[in-house]
């Protein structure tokens, strides 16, 4: 049995972005307080960007993280598109739609075989699995490929694209290799049901009522003009900021993020509570009975939602490069010199927001960026807290393994190692 008082205390969380800590303070059996202090370096993208020429900011920004580079380029790019007047034809906005269904695939796929996987199957990493379970490493390289070439021929790259320009693509895809593509992701769609089986029958749960924020469209693809919250109240993109308040957290160099004062949640999970209506049909009829948990206040039920997007990502792709006729265009013009533009895009992770102000020069005089890990960051902690008040008499392990597998269920940008929390154990 637990001293009445103690302190959780883990060090160097490692992550695709950085390093944090986390502290769980306890006192007579009730937690007094919970930080997760994010100790990544200031990197000063917001300055960096300022005084470069709008057209070279997306391919600056997506270096802003390996996983999610091509959403932050997308996300750039329409802000600054709105910026000087560029519109972007219906034949770029199809393209760009396939780079974030291919960006979903691979980090998804990432995230749930090598991260979230091994704690369901209480294995301490893929390494260890054996048996049947040896099966899904072979599905995770895969599924995982297939993302990675799949992004490849849309951007040219399976991180940081190359082949897009606002206004422009500068390559589009080819028949034989649109239909290569087709073959290719048809034949992980079977992995992808297994997966998605898996998380269904999970029995991991956590419960907690919190608000929800996504886009919302009529194909559950990447953009939309509206966000939707949980309670039902809906804010259009270029509004959304402004209902976010900044929360300066003194022990960590990442600024969180309320939404009008209230902790909240974006993500998959959000997504699918919001707009699961919007799948493709072929993902509600094969996935019909996993969908039937949405919506939920399961936090753990994001990593299903995960997997259920990744099979949207393969039908909506497929349908896409079926359907489409790929024609040479010349690019979108701007229309005017400078302006503010603001964009509000879903990124695998959840809602990412980009402010630019470009100047009449065409330089950026300004930026503002929101990722979802910042979003999520509040609620994050508040489900640390709870969870170690829920667990308090149990082994110092076991809450470990609570915790590992609440933030892994966030998956936050600090999933990038498996099993990274060290935790030192000091009595108060």
């Amino acid at each position: 049995m637990h001293d009445a008082d103690f302190e959780i205390a883990v060090e160097s969380l490692s992550k695709i972005e950085g390093h944090a800590n986390l502290v769980v303070s306890v006192h007579e059996d009730r937690v007094v307080d919970a930080r997760l202090e994010i100790d990544e370096s200031k990197r000063f993208y917001t300055q960096a960007i300022r005084g470069k020429p709008y057209a070279a900011l997306p391919q600056m920004v997506s270096r802003i993280c390996g996983t999610c580079s091509t959403a932050h380029l997308l996300c750039s790019m329409e802000a600054v598109e709105e910026a000087v007047g560029i519109v972007p034809s219906e034949q770029v906005m199809t393209v760009r739609k396939l780079a974030m269904y291919a960006a979903w695939i691979r980090d998804h796929a990432m995230h749930l075989y090598f991260f979230s996987l091994p704690d369901l199957l209480g294995k301490d990493s893929a390494l260890e699995f054996d048996g049947k379970e040896h099966e899904l490493l072979h599905d995770a390289l895969k599924v995982k490929g297939a993302g990675n070439r799949f992004a490849k021929l849309i951007g040219g790259r399976a991180v940081h694209p190359t082949y897009f320009q606002p206004g422009a693509v500068t390559r589009l895809p080819k028949k034989e290799e649109a239909k290569a593509t087709i073959k290719e992701l048809r034949e992980i769609r079977p992995m992808v049901l297994k997966l998605i089986d898996l998380f269904y029958h999970s029995g991991q749960e956590f419960h907690r009522t919190t608000h929800f924020a996504a886009v919302v469209n009529n194909d559950y693809s990447f953009c939309g003009e509206e966000i939707m919250l949980s309670s039902g109240m809906s804010v259009k993109e270029d509004d959304y900021f402004n209902h976010l308040m900044r929360v300066v957290l003194p022990y960590s160099t990442a600024t969180g993020f309320a939404f009008e004062g209230s902790a909240f949640m974006v993500g998959a999970l959000a997504r699918m509570d919001l707009n699961r209506g919007s799948l493709h049909p072929d993902t509600k009829k094969d996935a019909s009975q996993p969908m039937s948990a949405f919506p939920t206040k399961n936090i753990f039920r994001n990593n299903l939602a995960q997997a259920i997007e990744i099979l949207h990502a393969i039908d909506a792709s497929c349908e896409i490069l079926e359907r489409t006729d790929f024609k040479e265009e010349q690019p979108a013009k701007p229309q005017r010199k400078g302006g503010v533009g603001m964009a509000a895009i879903e990124a695998p992770r959840g809602i990412l927001f980009y402010q630019v102000d470009v100047g009449e020069d065409g330089l950026v005089r300004d930026g503002t960026l929101v990722i979802p890990t910042q979003q999520n960051q509040i609620n994050m902690v508040k489900d640390m807290k709870t969870v170690v008040q829920a667990n308090i008499r149990k082994d110092h392990e076991e809450i470990r393994k609570e915790l590992e597998a609440l933030i892994r269920a966030y998956d936050p940008c600090m999933s990038c190692a498996s099993h990274f929390l060290k935790i030192k154990w000091v009595k108060a």
